[in-house]
């Protein structure tokens, strides 16, 4: 038979954490995700102007096929619903082999619709870009426009 004593732990190996141990290392925690955080989401940023450029490219690209097919690049009024809406014009509505897009035009990145125009700059027949990170026109850095921006 065993003695009672030799199951015993001491107090000493009972005890957990102490609190200012805990404190010290959340306080490491807290200071590497300072660190870390702002890297991460320069990165989030980055990747939605990315995207933006490549969404604005390809929107691009239907329009051209389209316009192979109508004869003609959508007007200011019938935007890019023309992708996926048939026009009323009969002439160009017996041309028009859409929809486009297998799917709803696409917001840009940041939930905004994707701005289209008529006349481009720089002699483009049309304008398509983003409103950038906070929906306006103008702006720097991430709230900048991109893509084919109208004349100025």
């Amino acid at each position: 038979m065993m003695q009672p004593s030799s199951k015993r732990l001491s107090v000493k190996q009972v005890q957990g954490f102490t609190l200012l141990e805990m404190l010290v290392v959340l306080v490491i925690i807290g200071l590497l995700a300072g660190l870390v955080g702002p890297r991460l989401f320069m990165q989030v940023d980055e990747s939605k102007v990315k995207t933006a450029k490549t969404q604005v490219k390809m929107l691009k690209g239907v329009l051209e096929t389209m316009r192979l097919d109508i004869g003609r690049f959508p007007s200011a009024q019938e935007g890019l619903t023309l992708l996926n809406t048939p026009p009323t014009d009969e002439q160009i509505k017996n041309l028009w082999k859409g929809p486009y897009l297998d799917e709803a035009i696409p917001l840009d990145p940041w939930n905004y619709a994707y701005q289209y125009s008529t006349p481009g700059a720089e002699g483009r027949p049309f304008a398509l870009y983003s409103l950038g990170a906070d929906g306006k026109r103008g702006g720097e850095g991430y709230n900048a426009d991109l893509g084919y921006l109208p004349a100025q």
